[in-house]
Order: C-alpha cells, then sequence, then structure tokens
C-alpha cells in the first residue's frame, strides 16, 4: 500500500476518528518526494514567508548532506526550495537521549510556526495534539529511535479549513473563521487540507528527515466516498482534539453536506 500526492488519493489511508495513531506505509524511493513540483510556487512561499526557515548550527552537516541527496548545492534552505515538500531534520544532541528540531524549511505549515518550535524536543513539538502523549509518544520514540538508513515511510492525515491556501495559520477564532459556512455551502467553503508525511534517516549524519507535503481540495471537489468519510470522522475524533482543530464551527454544516451528497 503507498501513497499518492492528491487529498483524494491520500484520505483512504488517513485515520478516520478515533485513537490516534501513526499508520506508516512503507515508500520506495521513487514514490518519496512529489515528482513535479512547482518550484516557483515554492520560492514565492518562502520570499513571502522568510520565518519558515530556522535553523541551529547543528543542521549544517545534515543539511548538506540532505541537499546533495538531492542534488542540489547547499543545505536545507536550498533543499526545501528544489522539492514540493516542506523539511524538518531532527537528531540527537551529545548526551542526550531524545530528538531535538534541529532545523526547518517550511513555506507551507499547518497551524505551527516553526520559531516556536526550533530546538525543542519530540514530545515538546507534539505537545499541542491531544492524545499525542497518552496514545503515540511511546511508539513514536520508539520507530525514531530504530528508524536504519535506507527504508521511507510515511503517513497522511486531514485537517478542515477555511482557507484553500497552503499556508495555513488561523488567525482567529474557529467560531469566526467559519461563521459563513454552511450545509448548502459547505462544498464551497470548507477546505480539506492533507499533510503526506515521509520519514527517512539520513546515513552519513543519522539524523531523521521529516517530510511535509502540502494538498488543498474545497471538500465539494472530492470523492463521494471522502466526503461520507469526513462526515463520519468529525464525529469520532479524539476528546480534546476536535477543538484544537475547530470542529464544532463546522461539523454541523460538514456532517450536513456529507448526509445530502449520500442523500
Amino acid at each position: 500500500m503507498t501513497l499518492g500526492f492528491s487529498v483524494d488519493t491520500l484520505l483512504p489511508k488517513a485515520r478516520g476518528g478515533g485513537q490516534l495513531r501513526m499508520g506508516l506505509v512503507k515508500l520506495e524511493e521513487h514514490e518519496w518526494l512529489q515528482p513535479t513540483p512547482d518550484l516557483a510556487a515554492r520560492a514565492a512561499g518562502f520570499a513571502e514567508w522568510p520565518q519558515g526557515v530556522q535553523l541551529t548550527p547543528e543542521v549544517d552537516a545534515p543539511g548538506r548532506e540532505l541537499a546533495a541527496l538531492l542534488c542540489v548545492d547547499g543545505a536545507l534552505p536550498e533543499a526545501a526550495l528544489a522539492a514540493h515538500e516542506d523539511l524538518c531534520l531532527l537528531t540527537k544532541r551529545e548526551g542526550e537521549e531524545v530528538y531535538r528540531l534541529i532545523g526547518a524549511a517550511v513555506a507551507w505549515p499547518s497551524d505551527w510556526h516553526p520559531a516556536e518550535k526550533i530546538g525543542l524536543p519530540l514530545r515538546a513539538l507534539h505537545a499541542p495534539i491531544a492524545g499525542y502523549e497518552e496514545q503515540l509518544a511511546t511508539g513514536v520514540d520508539r520507530f525514531m529511535e530504530t528508524l536504519r538508513p535506507g527504508p521511507i515511510y510515511a503517513r497522511c492525515n486531514w485537517f478542515i479549513a477555511a482557507t484553500g491556501e497552503r499556508r495555513w495559520l488561523p488567525d482567529q477564532p474557529p467560531q469566526e473563521a467559519f461563521a459563513h459556512v454552511t450545509p448548502e455551502n459547505a462544498g464551497e467553503t470548507l477546505f480539506v487540507r492533507s499533510e503526506r508525511q515521509t520519514l527517512r534517516r539520513l546515513p552519513q549524519t543519522g539524523a531523521i528527515l521529516f517530510g511535509i507535503g502540502i494538498y488543498v481540495e474545497p471538500l465539494g471537489k472530492l470523492s463521494p466516498a471522502n466526503i461520507a468519510m469526513l462526515g463520519k470522522a468529525v464525529q469520532t475524533l479524539v476528546s480534546g482534539e476536535g477543538d484544537r482543530r475547530g470542529a464544532p464551527a463546522y461539523a454541523g454544516s460538514l456532517i450536513a453536506f456529507a448526509e445530502g451528497q449520500a442523500a
């Protein structure tokens, strides 16, 4: 089982709701990155939002190894300009057992600011995610520790946003952001956002590369099966997770739209 490069092909592999899980699949090398990135859009994204690049001194060698892997000159920022995916590097500090974010080149974040995350250990990075500590943290730590150079793993998720922009940084409460959404217009006013996340260990430096490919579509453009899945999934989010995602502000309209499409 592999992962595609669109919301419609990613959603069937995403968690529908309920308990958190990693949901990893193994990829071949040719499936790792989007084969036809819009490099002009990448350059514009970083130019518009330069704070998306956050580097520590520790990231220099892993960043250069990554750039060489992508056949570009430079380090982490240049590597991210050459791919559709936002790229983050994590490694252990000497004397520590935890992985920390040592570099981020993120043009299209999903409600997070790299400047607030740089240098943090893995569990602190995920602290805002309801249920992460209880349901996922130990498994993620074990995966990171045992990941070997060579294999590439991937997973995907989904969010509902009030904008189709690739850079999603909500600047108002959900009740305001989704105030215009109704069951009748939800197909055009709700946007489904999916992250195609990949993980691999770099062979020379041992750093772990976390790639995030962003895909966004209006709800009404998705397949009937995916619309129906989202209508059910939004009702079964982990306690607290739905509030963080703003679900109470849009769930009624999404569910009614999905039911109308199925009728």
